[in-house]
């Protein structure tokens, strides 16, 4: 389990996401009409003398939705380092494709790909299907539930000892677990969060988990400024790695619609 500077560090950050007037994972309009709509997104910060370090992200989202399903894509890259020791090298594609069921379920279809260097992942690649809850549906706010089953398989950049064995890759069946919402809070700001877990079902008691979280503060029609806090957990990363991974990111969006 995550220990409780972890879990103090997760709060005080969603928190302060929170209270902040500017606070990167911006809200990507959602209209049902078919159409599709784009968001990119880009931060970066850089120091030089007694310490040179530099951290960019870049993150672009399109979506497609009509009164009855929704397709999504995501892609998203961040680089960092420190006095010349790379510190973050991460690269992930995903997709997903809900369809309503009724008025207040839908089912899903999800595949991702990552590649996390300093974490030792030179590749997963993660499939997962099954049905969910629309708790909350309104213009204003949005909250899903859902749940299902998926496969994913780690390929590692060195050989590691994970779950009691030395491995070059992993593969395992997992149960998810997830819940997102969507909230207008006024005309110009909207807050985005998601949260999944995935126990191992291979590995009893294994699990890993990932949260997602940010506000935007439109300052036109198109352009935002945003902020975001992402948590990344795995209950066993390998040896020598940590199993917690947060990140606090500042940045501007553009929308395409």
């Amino acid at each position: 389990m995550p220990s409780p500077r972890l879990h103090l560090l997760a709060s005080a950050a969603l928190t302060a996401a929170a209270l902040l007037p500017v606070a990167g994972w911006s809200q990507i309009t959602l209209k049902p009409d078919g159409q599709w709509r784009y968001l990119v997104s880009a931060g970066a910060n850089a120091t030089a003398g007694n310490s040179d370090t530099v951290n960019a992200t870049a993150r672009g989202e399109g979506v497609r939705m009509t009164d009855h399903d929704k397709l999504t894509f995501l892609g998203q890259i961040a680089y960092g380092s420190a006095d010349g020791v790379t510190t973050t090298q991460r690269a992930s594609l995903g997709t997903q494709y809900n369809r309503d069921i009724s008025p207040r379920s839908f089912s899903f279809a999800s595949a991702d790909a990552l590649r996390d260097k300093p974490s030792n992942i030179a590749s997963r690649y993660s499939t997962a299907f099954g049905v969910g809850r629309h708790i909350v549906r309104t213009d204003q706010n949005n909250f899903d539930i859902s749940t299902g089953l998926g496969y994913s398989r780690d390929s590692y950049v060195t050989p590691t000892e994970v779950i009691g064995q030395t491995r070059d890759h992993y593969g395992r069946l997992e149960l998810v677990l997830a819940e997102e919402s969507n909230h207008k809070v006024t005309s110009t700001t909207s807050l985005r969060q998601k949260v999944t877990v995935y126990p191992n079902l291979r590995d009893t008691g294994a699990w890993r988990a990932a949260l997602d979280s940010g506000v935007s503060v439109a300052m036109t029609q198109s352009l935002n400024l945003t902020a975001g806090f992402t948590y990344r957990f795995d209950s066993d990363p390998g040896a020598g790695l940590k199993k917690g991974d947060a990140a606090f990111v500042t940045g501007v969006s553009y929308r395409f619609d």
